[in-house]
């Protein structure tokens, strides 16, 4: 075992503690490998279609929204440094039932967005070497991903420098091929990204497209996750969540702009993967090359920190008692990490070889906006009622209005959409009249103690 500070000390020798390792760089590279600075290609085509070619448009909506929503979540990670993220907070502040309800939403995205991943790795590569079977590189991929997280979270943090640092080099290249393709293309309506082609008119399309995007923008909500594994969670953490939000929000602006001004269109070869027409409008099959190579490592990235950050979950969850603890509320000896937890993810991931990605996009976005709405309202009931910091304008005007524009983009997600995730809402009631049996027993309450 490592000399390092553990937390989370349990009596039992058979399990194993998390450790703090991680400082504001690594907590922040985990945010923005989570979300994956290149992920603004991964619903491009579609999200391209939907707001009528407007998907710049459609970024400053949402990042408007998760501006407000992130410093919910800075100033939560603040009250309560733990492990367990939405779930914690809603929990703590609203009771165990509720703070159930909001992990089980959470549940929804997490478990999804590594499953994401892998099917667009298996798309891309495929597209790439046809004669590897798609399901063969998903497979590969989770397998890999799995080793990784069971070593430790160590590991992660360290692959995630070389996967930032590929996507960096990567978007230098691609926008300065950007530029020289649009200056050689004659006059150029740089105003065209947010005014649109003319296929989808008024705002509701641009909402709509906002919404599907809210899963680019879950890093920072994984790197609340991380509370008991960073050195300074109260300082850390809020520094890291605000700066994965800001950096990443520009970053989608600015690539989904530049892609439009080199591919003004919605005709795509295959709107799943739109963003290989781009590509090779800007720079041909070299870019094309380095696209997939670069998106792919991101991708990976991001299957890797979101795995580590579902497992987590599950183990908050599992230490809590509301899902079975032998399972997910274990942690290993000797890696210091929830095994089980990691282990169950990766099977339930295979559902990447089946599923379709513009349903598994929009549910993912479901859950992370259930989440999201529910720590807007914590911040209010915390400080403004629990601990009467009656500063309203931090305390319940910002956090409120964080509150309405996650709930606003939460109704413009697609009807098929909200109903798998009101669906899971119910199963997740389901399951919480099970543990409480017929809620005639109180629902068991995290422990919060280091």
């Amino acid at each position: 075992m490592s000399s390092e500070p553990l937390v989370g000390v349990s009596a039992d020798p058979e399990e194993g503690t998390l450790k703090r390792a991680l400082g504001v760089p690594s907590l922040t590279l985990f945010g923005l490998v989570y979300m994956v600075p290149l992920t603004v290609f991964t619903t491009y085509g579609i999200v391209t279609v939907e707001s009528g070619g407007r998907v710049p448009l459609a970024y400053v909506f949402t990042l408007a929204a998760m501006i407000f929503t992130a410093r919910s979540y800075a100033r939560m990670a603040a009250a309560f440094p733990v492990a367990g993220s939405a779930y914690a907070y809603t929990q703590k502040t609203f009771g165990a039932p509720v703070g159930f309800l909001a992990g089980w939403s959470l549940l929804l995205d997490y478990l999804f967005l590594p499953m994401l991943n892998y099917l667009v790795i298996g798309l891309y590569l495929n597209a790439a070497v046809p004669a590897i079977p798609q399901w063969l590189i998903v497979v590969v991929t989770i397998a890999l991903v799995t080793v990784l997280n069971i070593v430790g979270i160590v590991s992660v943090a360290r692959a995630n420098v070389l996967i930032i640092a590929v996507q960096a080099i990567f978007i230098v290249v691609f926008l300065i091929m950007s530029v020289v393709t649009i200056s050689g293309s004659g006059s150029v309506d740089v105003m065209a990204p947010f005014r649109g082609d003319g296929t989808a008119g008024g705002l509701g399309p641009v909402l709509a497209g906002a919404a599907i995007l809210c899963l680019s923008f879950l890093g920072f909500d994984a790197v609340s996750t991380l509370s008991e594994e960073a050195k300074d969670a109260k300082r850390d953490v809020p520094k890291a969540i605000m700066m994965a939000t800001l950096i990443c929000g520009v970053l989608f602006v600015i690539l989904s702009y530049a892609s439009q001004l080199v591919f003004p269109s919605n005709a795509f070869a295959d709107v799943d993967s739109g963003s290989l027409d781009v590509m090779q409008s800007a720079g041909g099959a070299f870019l094309a090359a380095f696209f997939t190579a670069a998106y792919v490592a991101g991708a990976t990235g991001s299957a890797l920190t979101s795995q580590a950050s579902v497992a987590r979950i599950l183990y908050a969850m599992g230490r809590d008692g509301v899902l079975p603890r032998k399972v997910f509320g274990h942690v290993s000896v000797k890696f210091s990490t929830p095994t089980w937890a990691i282990l169950v993810v990766s099977v339930i991931s295979l559902l990447a070889v089946v599923i379709d990605l513009a349903i598994l996009a929009s549910v993912v976005s479901f859950g992370a906006l259930v989440a999201f709405s529910a720590v807007n309202l914590t911040v209010v009931k915390h400080y403004f009622i629990d601990e009467g910091e009656k500063n309203v304008l931090n305390n319940l005007v910002l956090p409120l209005i964080g509150f309405a524009l996650t709930v606003w983009l939460w109704f413009s997600l697609s009807g098929e959409a909200l109903t798998i995730g009101l669906i899971w809402l119910a199963l997740g009631l389901l399951w919480l009249a099970v543990v409480t049996k017929g809620f005639r027993r109180p629902t068991p309450v995290l422990d919060m103690k280091e």
